[in-house]
């Protein structure tokens, strides 16, 4: 049986076994190994989401390019979690996360200003709140201990803003409880372009962002190709292009045995 890190994570194995695993990935065939599959109940309230009739054209045509069934399934998202959403934007992704953790689970939706699109969106659900606070110290009071984190094409903006992301990684560590997921979507830069193109292209470099939550003590346990583009070639930005970008996805864990 081929076993993924997400499923070895989720079954308890010590941070110290899953390292090792990380450094030696062939292993148990974990090297391209796929995160854990949704259950059919997951499955079947994913899809309820995304097919709800109230949901605007709007965002149905921005699914062509968001996949949010795909986007549920990789987060792994869950009633009853409690989740924050950085950068929510308009609230797109944090109204789909706010559909699937339900009344027993609460989405955390973080903007710098709360704008109308987003208060339209999303004033009137009664599990989410939107946290106005700047993108460098991105968690409300009153938020932990978060199940999921979730910063969708958000990070390469980050880059560029004047934020310490060395402390806004620590703090997002800090509020997910012990085996807690960080799942970062994002514009690929050119590999080794780090975070040059930021500002400019809107992209960052994949390496860069894996470098930096490592380093804030996140384990990378899963990626999807699910919004790859191999036609892409990273020299515009998503708004100034005809094909759809590449993305890069991954998951990130935060260690079982970390102090929560």
């Amino acid at each position: 049986m081929t076993l993924s890190l997400d499923s070895l994570a989720r079954r308890r194995v010590p941070a110290r076994i899953l390292q090792l695993l990380l450094a030696a990935p062939l292993v148990l065939g974990l090297a391209q190994a796929p995160l854990k599959a949704a259950t059919p109940a997951d499955e079947a309230l994913y899809k309820s989401i995304v097919s709800d009739p109230s949901r605007s054209d709007e965002d149905r045509k921005m699914d062509e390019t968001r996949k949010p069934l795909e986007f549920l399934e990789f987060t792994g998202v869950e009633p009853g979690m409690r989740v924050l959403d950085l950068s929510a934007g308009a609230g797109y992704t944090s109204e789909l996360l706010a559909h699937a953790v339900g009344p027993g689970g609460h989405v955390f939706a973080q903007v710098e200003e709360a704008k109308a699109p987003i208060k339209a969106r999303l004033g009137a659900m009664t599990n989410v709140t939107i946290a106005e606070r700047a993108p460098g110290d991105p968690v409300p009071l009153g938020a932990r201990p978060l199940d999921l984190i979730t910063i969708v094409l958000a990070y390469h903006d980050i880059t560029y803003m004047a934020v310490d992301r060395k402390e806004m990684n620590r703090y997002l560590f800090d509020a997910l409880k012990p085996g807690g997921m960080l799942v970062v979507i994002d514009h690929s830069a050119r590999p080794g372009s780090g975070a040059a193109d930021g500002k400019t292209l809107h992209r960052v470099d994949q390496g860069l962002v894996k470098k930096e939550l490592t380093e804030a003590g996140f384990l990378l346990v899963g990626e999807s190709n699910a919004w790859r583009n191999p036609d892409d070639p990273r020299d515009h930005a998503f708004f100034d292009t005809k094909i759809a970008t590449d993305r890069f996805a991954m998951r990130f864990m935060k260690p079982l045995d970390s102090p929560s």
